[in-house]
């Protein structure tokens, strides 16, 4: 791997006007990811995600520019000068050093990944060559020396940490640990400023050309570990896909934390409070370690820090094996020898071992600083599918733990409902029966959770609609089953309270 990069420069116009220009043909040969579907189609698409490029070289065997651009900046080839001419302003792109030329071939000097924006926007995810997709390993890999420096693309865990991602409008975002700026070109869509860090100069070096190959904003990007570099500055949004791989020993920098266990993601959920602005969300994906003899979410739930709500979502778990094998493929071990991978694997065996981890849990976990003297705190599995984006189905989380916090019984039987949008009964029984065994309601949006329910309560919900008090519905379903309405209302607050908390049904403001 050449560790040589673009040297376009943000702040000098003529570098800048050079860098629009690349833009325009990048558009113009359809070198986006609409434009490499069609291309490609949907297999060879597919298996460039998991880093086969026989596909895509087999789909780009013609002379057109997005053939050649494919080829240059996601395949690595090197292509003929005439082919290259036809695509790009070569002269612009030695100039600032997106190719090199090599006698009558020219290659390029970094990834250059076509990526969609939330709103149809064509952007391009710059990193190091080899890492535009699937892991360190990449297209092509890239010698031990050069690797603990990497700069990765666009990845799972960056897609998911963006669709989780509150975007509502704001002032002041921090990108922790930028690395390629994926997180940071997102949030400068919807943020006044936008600040950068890295513990990595490489790292933000690529996201300066993140931002400007997409036409973004420049972000303030500074170099340091954690919240270092921004002092006692405080934002509004604080996002982190930082390296929070437990490891034995921080060889990779893209991945390793350098702090022991899951130090590093318990100390950047513990500063987080102090870097927030009230009403401020902070949200970062991390790894957690699941202790023999200690519950996982009393574990992460330690971690939260006081004056803060906290939505913590685990998303995965493997077994200590498991976890060992993903990331020594990820850092090319397998390919190492036998001796040396079962030396590394030990290391990874001990280093757990030592630290009576059984297995490691993978999730989402969500700040928002409430100043509450007593904060919700939400710890849960769920494995399933979601629908993304969910940035609005966070805010909404946080808006129901506050008016379930500030609604006693009284309040709750007082108020009006209304069923979420998307909502559909399933009823499980036996074939014949006269009534089902039990009843489940189902989201197909947002979180897409399923909950059991009994016939009064998927009754309630039915009937839901924002124009009757709760307990005037409660009442009613009473008469209709010749039970005890007081009874009824006190076995059913229960059920509403979790309908509400977990977003089957929304609350009706006065009038609303």
């Amino acid at each position: 791997m050449s560790t040589h990069l673009p040297t376009a420069d943000v702040q000098d116009p003529e570098s800048n006007t050079r860098t629009a220009r690349l833009r325009e043909a990048l558009l113009a040969a359809a070198f986006t990811a609409d434009g490499l579907l069609e291309l490609l189609g949907a297999p060879a698409y597919a298996a460039l995600a998991r880093s086969e490029t026989v596909p895509a070289l087999r789909a780009t065997r013609g002379d057109s520019p997005l053939e050649t651009l494919v080829r240059l900046f996601l395949l690595q080839r090197p292509v003929e000068l005439r082919r290259a001419q036809a695509a790009l302003p070569v002269a612009d792109c030695l100039a600032d050093g997106w190719l090199v030329q090599d006698g009558d071939e020219l290659r390029a000097s970094v990834d250059v990944r076509p990526y969609g924006g939330p709103e149809g926007q064509d952007w391009w995810v710059v990193s190091d060559l080899g890492c535009a997709v699937g892991g360190a390993g990449g297209i092509r890999g890239a010698g031990e020396a050069d690797r603990s420096q990497l700069v990765l693309g666009v990845g799972g865990a960056s897609t998911t940490l963006a669709g989780i991602t509150v975007r509502r409008p704001v002032a002041k975002a921090l990108d922790l640990g930028t690395g390629s700026g994926i997180q940071a070109l997102h949030a400068a869509q919807h943020t006044t400023r936008v600040t950068g860090t890295d513990l990595n100069p490489r790292a933000l070096r690529i996201a300066a050309l993140t931002l400007a190959l997409s036409g973004a904003e420049p972000a303030d990007l500074r170099e340091g570990s954690l919240f270092e570099p921004v002092g006692d500055e405080t934002y509004d949004l604080i996002v982190s896909n930082p390296p929070f791989v437990i490891s034995p020993g921080a060889r990779l920098t893209y991945r390793d934390g350098g702090m022991g266990g899951d130090d590093l993601c318990r100390t950047l959920v513990q500063q987080s409070a102090a870097h927030l602005n009230d009403g401020g969300y902070c949200q970062l994906l991390a790894n957690w370690q699941h202790v023999a003899g200690e519950e996982w979410y009393d574990r992460v739930r330690s971690w939260v820090p006081a004056g803060c709500d906290a939505w913590i979502v685990q998303r995965e778990v493997q077994d200590v094996t498991q976890y060992a094998e993903l990331w020594l493929r990820d850092a090319g071990d397998h390919r190492a020898g036998d001796e040396a991978y079962a030396a590394r694997y030990d290391a990874w065996l001990d280093e757990f071992e030592a630290r009576k981890t059984k297995a490691i849990g993978f999730g989402w976990i969500t700040l928002r600083k409430s100043g509450s003297a007593s904060p919700s705190v939400t710890v849960e599995e769920w494995p399933h599918p979601v629908e993304q984006p969910l940035g609005e189905s966070v805010v909404r989380h946080f808006d129901r733990q506050d008016y379930l916090r500030a609604t006693d019984d009284a309040a709750l039987l007082a108020g009006r409902f209304r069923l979420a949008d998307e909502v559909v009964q399933e009823q499980v029984g036996l074939p014949g029966a006269e009534d089902p065994e039990h009843v489940v309601l189902r989201q197909n949006r947002g979180m897409r959770r399923a909950t059991k329910v009994d016939t009064v309560g998927a009754g309630f919900a039915g009937v839901c609609d924002g124009s009757l008090p709760a307990g005037r519905i409660l009442d009613a379903i009473a008469q209709l089953v010749g039970e005890d309405p007081v009874l009824l209302r006190d076995r059913t607050l229960a059920s509403i309270r979790m309908l509400v908390e977990q977003g089957f049904l929304e609350p009706v403001a006065a009038g609303g």
